[in-house]
């Protein structure tokens, strides 16, 4: 099975706090954060110090999608933010994210297994497929 995880934070986030918020969300999950295959954001957030960070310290791919690649995950969101939609273009950019890099790498469809969850500075979603 492939799990990923998918981000958005705002500029500057720090490595901190998206590592909490990946280690939180997949403990209430009950999930290993070994699981994991792979983390995926939008193409705007493909230089963004706080991302890179983690990427590297989990020792972990980070894939970034443009906005029309995200935007086809729209109806399948479990929440559609307009503040992200008028920055980026699509509705949601950690659930989108996740469910396109899990469908791509496992070639088959994906669900989100853990929806958005969101602090002050970031957004996480997991998804699976396989």
């Amino acid at each position: 099975m492939t799990l990923v995880v998918g981000l958005g934070c705002q500029r500057g986030c720090d490595v901190r706090a998206l590592l909490d918020l990946f280690e939180t969300a997949l403990a209430e999950g009950g999930l290993d954060p070994t699981q994991v295959t792979a983390l995926a954001s939008i193409d705007r957030k493909q230089d963004e110090p706080g991302l890179l960070a983690l990427a590297q310290q989990l020792q972990l791919p980070l894939h970034c999608f443009s906005a029309g690649q995200l935007a086809v995950f729209e109806h399948r969101l479990s929440h559609k933010s307009e503040v992200a939609y008028a920055h980026t273009g699509c509705y949601g950019i950690a659930e989108s994210a996740a469910l396109a890099l899990a469908e791509q790498l496992a070639n088959s469809p994906a669900r989100l297994l853990i929806p958005r969850k969101k602090t002050t500075q970031a957004t996480f979603a997991l998804a699976c497929a396989g």
